[in-house]
């Protein structure tokens, strides 16, 4: 049995990561823990193995968003993407949006107009090289982020409004479409396996509001769900984990997630009952997050929250987080309380179960 040690949470190096979305170049620890990380994270992926700890992916994950492809440039920075979209940065969000009034195509009918990327074209490989071999830990599980799923890159190239109305009027035009987009995002698949080594795919595609989803479930049934099975189809023939990036208030596409073959779901924390679908659907669905630690709590209270949440969903062996605390005074460490908590409490569940 591995029982907790504070030796687990003295570094033994420290080393820099690139970027992924628009933050800086971090520089992360690496322990000498019991199992590597890797495994852990493995493990809260696995149905059938609790892991040692909650996994905090800022430090337990090698995170691969290479900023040699322009879709990434343009996401994180602003500028044009692989398919001629314009984007501006907004320095309130921290993200890059559509720049206004701009629009790649007048109607999705003209989707033939557009010269997908080739991906062939760029130099994958010296990227690999120049920004990521020295900083990859073999004892990390490594993702790949993919940024525009397929509601999203119509959205992109149409504006919203109009996607929603081709939703209805148009869907052969955009099973057409996003069949297309299959066979391309299956190649950057095959490159993120093949050069970068990934273990999980993040697949970005935003499916709602803060108050429901863009559409109702059986549009996006009919419509999307047959392509997304055939990317985790394809995710899964490669080897790897998948993992669904979908941000508003979507528990009601979760059933549909599941079935195309998700492993997990990266959603948002403020617009979903996430206690409640990891009851309902955690054995089956396993939870990432951005969480953040709300920075007008006192230290009491953080720790108290970190806690609450460990108890609620760290404890299910399927939850894991990159955790964030934006304040700056605190005297306490939480990303080490949640460590430290999780790795106690998980060690007396497993003592219990033995």
């Amino acid at each position: 049995m591995f029982t907790f040690n504070e030796n687990e949470l003295k570094p033994i190096r420290e080393y820099s990561i690139p970027a992924i979305y628009s933050t800086n170049e971090m520089t992360v620890p690496e322990f000498d823990r019991p199992i590597t990380a890797k495994e852990n994270m493995l493990r809260m992926l696995s149905k059938d193995q609790m892991p040692l700890w909650v996994p905090n992916q800022d430090q337990d994950n090698n995170a691969i968003m290479p900023m040699v492809f322009p879709d990434n440039r343009a996401r994180a920075a602003g500028g044009v993407d692989s398919f001629g979209i314009d984007w501006t940065f907004d320095p309130l969000t921290s993200a890059a949006m559509v720049t206004p009034g701009f629009t790649r195509l007048d109607d999705i009918n003209d989707w033939r107009e557009l010269t997908f990327p080739d991906l062939d074209a760029i130099d994958w490989q010296a990227d690999f090289e120049q920004n990521y071999k020295d900083k990859i830990s073999p004892d990390k599980l490594t993702y790949f982020v993919i940024v525009n799923g397929m509601f999203e890159r119509t959205a992109d190239l149409i504006g919203f409004e109009d996607a929603f109305c081709a939703l209805l009027t148009d869907d052969d035009v955009l099973d057409e479409f996003w069949s297309e987009l299959d066979e391309w995002h299956m190649k950057l698949i095959d490159i993120a396996r093949d050069v970068y080594g990934a273990d999980m795919i993040l697949f970005h595609d935003d499916m709602g509001t803060q108050k429901s989803t863009f559409f109702s479930p059986d549009i996006y049934r009919d419509l999307l769900s047959p392509h997304y099975r055939k990317i985790c189809q394809h995710i899964h023939d490669r080897g790897m984990f998948t993992c669904r990036h979908s941000c508003g208030c979507i528990e009601t596409l979760i059933p549909q997630y599941i079935d195309e073959g998700w492993d997990a779901w990266e959603g948002q924390d403020n617009a979903n009952d996430k206690v409640g679908i990891m009851n309902r659907y955690g054995h089956d669905l396993a939870q990432c997050t951005l969480y953040i630690v709300d920075k007008d709590l006192s230290d009491e209270e953080a720790v108290e929250h970190v806690h609450r949440t460990v108890d609620e969903l760290g404890m299910t062996g399927r939850y894991s987080c990159r955790l964030r605390d934006p304040n700056g005074n605190r005297e306490v460490d939480l990303v080490e309380e949640m460590y430290r908590y999780s790795r106690t409490k998980l060690a007396e569940l497993a003592e219990q179960n033995a």
